[in-house]
């Protein structure tokens, strides 16, 4: 398993911002990422829609963190853009897989990514010296 593109490039984007002490333009992030610019304009609207970053409009706009970066975890930049995390999608509640052999791993399902999202909430995007910091 690995993460999308997209979640990938959500973290390179608020990484990026978590940096800077200034607003900073899509172009600007969309090139430091190395994103296309037309992804990046994408994943700011949702990490906006989720107040994870601010956007600011205008001549001298741009975007910035909507908060601390000690406060904004790995998880909540990674569901911003993929949604809940779940292992397998017997998860979801549209996807019934009732009566079949793969619905005896649900509860295993449950589990491991229950420890997944907890893990993903431990780490934020706080730098000490260029070192991840958990969360506390």
């Amino acid at each position: 398993m690995h993460m999308t593109l997209e979640a990938d490039y959500a973290v390179r984007i608020v990484e990026r911002l978590a940096v800077s002490e200034e607003k900073v333009d899509a172009r600007t992030i969309a090139e430091d990422t190395h994103v296309p610019l037309r992804f990046a304009l994408k994943i700011l609207r949702k990490l906006v829609a989720d107040d994870i970053i601010v956007s600011y409009k205008g001549a001298h706009g741009g975007y910035m963190l909507a908060h601390p970066a000690g406060e904004i975890t790995l998880r909540q930049v990674i569901e911003s853009v993929e949604g809940p995390y779940r292992i397998s999608r017997c998860q979801c509640e549209e996807y019934c897989c009732s009566h079949t052999t793969s619905c005896r791993f649900h509860q295993i399902y449950d589990e491991v990514s229950a420890v997944v999202r907890d893990k993903l909430d431990s780490y934020t995007f706080a730098c000490e010296e260029g070192k991840d910091k958990p969360a506390q």
